[in-house]
Parts: C-alpha cells; structure tokens; sequence
C-alpha cells in the first residue's frame, strides 16, 4: 500500500496556481512555507495535550458522532482505509471498529509529534502530506480526514491525491467544521472559540502553546473557503455523488464516490 514520496503531476500539478483552503493568516504565519513550518510546530508542540481537550469540548460525545459519519459514509467491513492526517488516531479508532480484523488502516500526518501519540494495534503510520500520500495508486477502499481540510496548502492537488489512491468506486468522507449560515450563530461560536475554549485548554493543557492552537482553530474556520467550493473542487477531482451532511449546523460531512 506504500510507495515512495514523490512529485507527481496529480500531486502538484505546476500549470495550476495552488487552491488555498483560505487565505494566508498573518497573526500566525506569513507564506505558504512558514504555513507549513507553523502547523508542524504547532502539533508536535499541543500533541500531548490533544486528546484530553478535545474529550473535554465534546463532552464525550465525540466517538459516537464520528462513528455514525463513518457509517454513513458506507465504511464497512473489511474495507482498505487510509486516514489522511490520523493526528492522535480518534477518526482511525472508529474506523478501526467498523472494519474489523479483516479490514486494514494505514494513517498519514506530517506532524511527528501527533503519529507518537497514535496506539492503535494493526495501524500502518507514515509521514507525509495529504497533496503527496505516500500510497500506490488505487489501493484504497475508503479514504477519511478528519478536520484537516483547513490546513492543506493545495485543495485541488489533496483531491486529486485522494481520487488516485482510491480503488473504482472508492468512498470518500472528508469532516470539516463549518462557519454557522447566520451572523448570531458566527458570533456565538467565534467567542467560544476564541474566548472560552482557550482558557478551557489553559486549564487542563499541559503545553502553554495549546490555548495558541485553539484559537487558531477557529481562525481558519471562519476564513475557509465555502461547502459550494469544496464540493466543486471534489467534483472537478473526479468525484461522483457528492454530498455535504450537517450536523448542528456546523460540522460538515463531505462524502464522494471514486469515478471508475
């Protein structure tokens, strides 16, 4: 299922100007390099202190919602899956259930500190981005990412990466949180983002750049690129049957189909 890293011209096609998920943030970083220099310092630094923040913001509730938008995304058993920035492993360990020991997982992050925070038995981990996976050519059954879709450097060359590694027929599901339709909805969240979970982070975080991380959180929800937007880049990708599932209003389930 590995293959070397490599430039491919559907990994970073050079006729195509990159399709950035939103526009640079320069409280954080200032060009796309110092972008990637910044997420990996950024999630090698909090990657301790992930999985309690996130336990602690969902209220427990977040295994079961990602099991259901993997059910619903048709993850079955048996199934070849690649996770496309497994982080700390909390989509791969629903997939994982779902699959069952006849299925297989290999996870991709470029964060080194996230891949050591991974224990998960029969999990394939590598190094690498979502615009290069470091998979052989439909090999997959099923392709997740889980809430990374906000920090690609190319939106079209990640789509096209997910379609070359899927198998015909191939399923696709891609969660992302979604800035709220109404400006109340924006606001609210935007002050829970940025207000109340920082200081929850400052609470039970063990690293000081945590709160940092969370906040830059809702940064990039609120400038990313629209759902009609990353629909069009899935269809232009080659996807078929492309839909988006809300749940709450803010957490978008984007899913595909391979086209044979």
């Amino acid at each position: 299922m590995i293959r070397p890293m490599h430039d491919s011209p559907d990994a970073a096609p050079s006729a195509c100007v990159p399709q950035l998920p939103h526009a640079p943030l320069p409280a954080y970083y200032g060009d796309e390099e110092e972008h990637q220099r910044y997420l990996r310092r950024i999630f090698d630094d909090t990657a301790g202190d992930y999985d309690r923040i996130e336990r602690v913001l969902a209220l427990g509730s977040g295994p079961a919602y990602r099991r259901a938008a993997l059910r619903r995304a048709g993850l079955a058993a048996g199934a070849q899956v690649i996770d496309v920035g497994i982080g700390t492993g909390l989509v791969a360990r629903e997939a994982l259930a779902l699959i069952g020991p006849g299925g297989r997982l290999t996870g991709v992050d470029p964060s080194a500190g996230m891949l050591k925070q991974v224990a998960l038995q029969g999990v394939q981990l590598c190094a690498g981005r979502a615009e290069a996976l470091p998979c052989a050519d439909g090999t997959a059954d099923f392709l997740s990412m889980g809430y990374a879709l906000r920090h690609l450097s190319d939106v079209r060359a990640a789509f096209a990466e997910f379609h070359r590694v899927l198998r015909p027929g191939g399923r696709l599901l891609v969660l992302e949180i979604t800035r709220p339709a109404s400006r109340i909805g924006t606001a609210l969240l935007r002050g829970y983002m940025r207000t109340v979970v920082p200081v929850i982070a400052r609470l039970a975080a063990k690293q000081r750049t945590t709160p940092e991380l969370w906040r830059f959180y809702w940064d990039t929800i609120e400038a990313c690129i629209p759902p009609a937007t990353v629909i069009a880049a899935l269809e232009a990708a080659g996807f078929t049957q492309v839909q988006r599932h809300v749940e709450l209003g803010i957490f978008s389930e984007y899913t595909a189909v391979s086209r044979s």
